[in-house]
């Protein structure tokens, strides 16, 4: 079940399945050393689908435009559309809380394409950061089209 919470909404248990995926794919699976946690999960909105195991996360970053960051699906779960339902839970919940807001991503460019079916569109060339191709992205609601 997917559910949108503040870090004092989560449970510690939560808090570590969260830290620990990331960890286990930012940092070991992709083999980025970086601090990994930063201050923006004190204030972000931590977007999760848990069972008995945390199937897939990202996280929603509020201010003067709306970020989607971390988006991740747990290696176990792959391959059986999650990544398309996370999507669709955050740009929902945005769509419903900020429709005056453009929405902004930094993407891994192997997943661009992604990003481009939701309405993302490039507004950077492709960089390296941590040793990863990527490229920002936006998305603006339809009034602003």
């Amino acid at each position: 079940m997917w559910k949108i919470r503040r870090l004092d909404e989560l449970s510690t248990r939560e808090w570590y399945d969260i830290t620990k995926l990331r960890v286990d794919t930012f940092v070991v699976e992709q083999q980025c050393a970086y601090p990994e946690i930063d201050d923006k999960d004190l204030t972000a909105l931590h977007v999760t689908n848990f069972d008995d195991d945390l199937k897939a996360y990202a996280r929603i970053i509020e201010g003067d435009d709306i970020y989607i960051g971390r988006v991740i699906v747990n290696q176990h779960f792959r391959g059986r559309g999650l990544s398309r339902e996370l999507m669709n839970c955050c740009l929902d919940y945005i769509d419903e809380h900020y429709p005056d807001k453009t929405v902004k991503l930094q993407g891994q460019a192997h997943f661009a394409d992604f990003y481009r079916s939701y309405g993302f569109k490039d507004t950077s060339v492709i960089y390296f950061e941590d040793m990863i191709p990527h490229v920002d992205m936006e998305r603006l609601y339809e009034k602003n089209l």
